[in-house]
């Protein structure tokens, strides 16, 4: 393995090699070694309480963890790419952990989703996704007690009116997606479009389908990129799932099949052309299981302010053919491409997590034969909320969900959930605006 990442260094002429381990929020942690270094020392150390950082900067207590000691981080060479905005030749590699007996990390989030590919392999099944990634361009914001605001594109002016769709509100920071395309592309990233979405300054890159690790991969890589990109232009992008008030929320949508990897069909379409017992099935695994993994899917306090009425966000799980007010929607599409679209997840996610959950959701309701409802053809905004509303009870739901602990790892879930109560007790102890707003003397 050595030999072949060496072999790729030496014929680009790269100086430093950035190793790369995603942590729980998705956030690259690692170290930045000289290239004849990184060739010669066997693996990268780095300690498994990397998993125990909150977003904070701070540790979260896991009961029963043993975290004290180093990782073996091992580069997988398939993920090697170009730092294309480094200023001396740079490459980046992602690296998978292991303990010193070679036994896989069990809370390292990119193995966490290996973990869930390994059971669709021994079923015979290939699962294919797409994400589509949704995130907003913002003035410079130093000051966190002020609110975001769009940023000033060529014309000299913010967005003052909702530009869904338009060709020109995009063209209006062309330089800044000049230079995301350029990067993309020299790390290999397959972005399939690039649209205007709902809110002031809101954008959404699609992916090609593909692999799911080579895609939560991508998306990993895609956002370091963009906020890079972004800041090269004097511009914050955010990929906060509500961002901003009185705004729609940013998603990661995640379209997701299945086929057989001899024969490349798609098993989510029946013989006939019809939908299959798997399709069905995996829908009805996702409305099964999706309001436990919330957490998973929507990670922080902020992520819950997305799942709001007639705002371009599900608040329930229902179903329907090309019909975007539902979680779960069926895009019309010829047979072989049958898929169904998770909307579920904000953009704030771990893809390696989010990705992860999605497919065990729907193996779950697969290996167990589940039904779903009946599709629904109206508006599902005006139905019931099925959501969890917040963190705290979110977090309650997923710990007690034994078949997805059981899919996804019992340690992983015990550590991430530490971290996410860690994260809400430091959210706890600030009085917002708000409170100081309403109540200081009204109470």
């Amino acid at each position: 393995m050595h030999d072949e990442i060496r072999a790729w260094l030496q014929e680009r002429g790269i100086d430093e090699v950035e190793g790369l381990v995603p942590d729980m929020a998705g956030t690259p942690r690692g170290k930045i070694v000289p290239a004849a270094k990184f060739c010669k020392d066997e693996n990268m150390r780095l300690p498994e309480s990397l998993f125990l950082q909150t977003v904070t900067g701070e540790y979260a207590n896991a009961a029963g963890a043993d975290v004290e000691h180093d990782m073996d981080c091992r580069p997988d060479p398939t993920t090697l790419r170009l730092v294309p905005w480094a200023a001396d030749p740079t490459a980046q590699c992602i690296h998978d952990c292991y303990d010193h007996d070679g036994i896989p990390i069990q809370t390292a989030p990119r193995h966490v989703l290996k973990r869930v590919l390994d059971l669709y392999e021994r079923e015979g099944w290939q699962p294919v996704v797409a994400p589509e990634v949704e995130f907003y361009l913002v003035k410079p914001n130093v000051d966190p007690d002020y609110e975001l605001e769009p940023p000033i594109g060529r014309s000299g002016r913010p967005e003052t009116v909702r530009q869904t769709f338009s060709i020109d509100a995009v063209n209006e920071f062309d330089p800044l997606f000049e230079d995301m395309y350029d990067f993309c592309e020299a790390q290999d990233l397959e972005i399939d479009t690039l649209i205007h979405e709902g809110g002031a300054a809101q954008m959404e890159v699609n992916f090609v389908h593909g692999h799911p690790l080579s895609l939560a991969d991508q998306v990993f890589i895609f956002k370091r990129t963009l906020r890079e990109t972004a800041l090269r232009h004097n511009i914050y992008c955010t990929f906060m799932a509500k961002p901003m008030r009185n705004e729609p929320g940013s998603a990661l949508h995640i379209h997701q099949s299945i086929i057989d990897p001899d024969t490349e069909r798609n098993l989510f379409v029946a013989r006939n052309g019809r939908d299959s017992r798997l399709f069905s099935s995996h829908i009805a695994g996702l409305q099964r299981y999706l309001a436990d993994a919330i957490p998973l899917l929507a990670p922080y306090v902020n992520s819950y302010r997305r799942f709001t009425r007639h705002f371009a966000a599900p608040i329930n799980l229902q179903w329907g053919y090309d019909n975007r007010s539902v979680g779960l929607r069926v895009p019309v599409s010829a047979p072989r491409a049958r898929r169904v679209e998770n909307r579920i997840a904000g953009a704030d996610v771990n893809p390696y997590v989010a990705i992860a959950t999605s497919l065990a959701c729907g193996y779950l309701g697969m290996k167990q034969g589940l039904k779903p409802s009946k599709p629904v053809t109206g508006d599902a905004y005006g139905m019931p909320f099925v959501l969890p509303r917040d963190l705290y009870a979110a977090i309650a739901r997923l710990k007690n969900c034994e078949d997805l602990i059981e899919v996804l790892g019992e340690s992983f879930i015990d550590m991430f959930c530490a971290v996410k109560e860690a994260e809400y007790e430091t959210f706890f102890q600030v009085i917002s605006p708000w409170e100081r707003e309403f109540l200081l003397l009204s109470v």
